[in-house]
């Protein structure tokens, strides 16, 4: 079983696609360290012996941060946004979109499930 990074690797999967399960490392950084290693992108993660799997680990550890280190320092940045009371900190702050979004529809994934509010009562006539 590959370990890389505190993350065991699916045996299954293709190289480049195995890769994408650590935190930081997607399809065209896993492409780039595989091309560095001399690794096939095709071959698949049981396929790969020790020496290969050493030099995907230095390369990872050397290079990029991944994992914990780079989660830690994603809450750095937002916590310092937060902190300066930026704009950007205060949408994080009320769970609202960040980049431009609209929110009149749409962004449910930020502001959550919906609250719904009742409508106003009509004044009775006379």
């Amino acid at each position: 079983m590959a370990r890389i990074a505190g993350i065991d690797l699916p045996k299954n999967k293709r190289g480049e696609i195995g890769l994408t399960y650590i935190y930081g490392i997607g399809q065209s950084t896993a492409q780039y360290i595989l091309s560095k290693a001399g690794i096939d992108f095709s071959k698949k993660v049981n396929q790969w012996n020790d020496d290969e799997l050493n030099a995907i680990r230095n390369i990872i550890t050397n290079e990029f941060k991944v994992e914990g280190q780079l989660r830690s320092e994603v809450q750095m940045s937002i916590k310092r946004l937060l902190d300066i009371a930026c704009y950007r900190g205060l949408r994080h702050r009320k769970g609202l979109p960040l980049r431009g979004q609209r929110t009149k529809t749409n962004s449910r994934t930020r502001k959550g499930k919906r609250k719904t509010v009742a409508g106003k009562k009509k004044a009775p006539k006379k």
